[in-house]
């Protein structure tokens, strides 16, 4: 999680897969109680969201198979609603709503009201309950400074391309079939985003 910008005391994994790390940590938060976590995710959502690649993303939940974790990613669809990308990741989640708290959410609404991101969504969330804090995760400056993909969706877009791109970065003579794995697209974008890559290594070599 430190690896793709939250602020947690422990070592980063260099250029950290993103979207697993995003539910890895929606799992840490909706099954395991870590609303530390969960917190630092939601406000990580509303720094870095146009970075994240919803296909993967829609991936990444659909192949979870908790149930309190596709209810997060359908209150944070709701919630980021205004990017129609994220409408692709889970379908609404339909009747009673679902509690973020084992017990007392009922009584903290009342007290309280609801975290404004969640209001309206499937999921209840009591105010206050998950702190968002913009110093809980690095800022997208240092945050594309730090992590080659992310940097590279800035510039791409947070695309297939710029993700085939990050991992040729890495590896540069990676054959086309194992980026494509490794990426998990199809073959024919990581061809295609390969080719351009390799021309422009050709331009470089023979402008020096």
């Amino acid at each position: 999680m430190v690896g793709v910008g939250f602020l947690l005391s422990a070592a980063a994994e260099p250029d950290a897969d993103i979207e697993t790390t995003l539910v890895h940590a929606s799992s840490a938060g909706m099954d395991d109680n870590d609303l530390r976590v969960l917190a630092i995710l939601t406000t990580w959502l509303g720094v870095h969201s146009a970075r994240v690649n919803t296909e993967r993303l829609a991936r990444a939940v659909a192949e979870h198979s908790s149930p309190r974790v596709r209810a997060y990613w359908s209150a944070v669809c709701t919630w980021l609603g205004d990017d129609k990308r994220f409408a692709r990741i889970v379908a609404p989640i339909a009747g009673e709503r679902i509690d973020l708290l084992a017990v007392g959410t009922e009584f903290q609404v009342n007290r309280r009201g609801e975290d404004p991101r969640f209001e309206s969504t499937c999921l209840r969330v009591p105010a206050g309950t998950l702190r968002d804090r913009a110093k809980d995760v690095l800022a997208p400056a240092v945050l594309a400074e730090r992590h080659r993909g992310y940097r590279n969706r800035i510039q791409m877009g947070a695309t297939w391309r710029a993700d085939i791109w990050t991992a040729l970065e890495a590896e540069p003579g990676m054959p086309v079939a194992e980026c494509a794995r490794r990426v998990r697209c199809s073959f024919a974008a990581a061809w295609k985003a390969a080719q351009d890559f390799l021309l422009l290594e050709e331009a470089r070599r023979t402008a020096s």
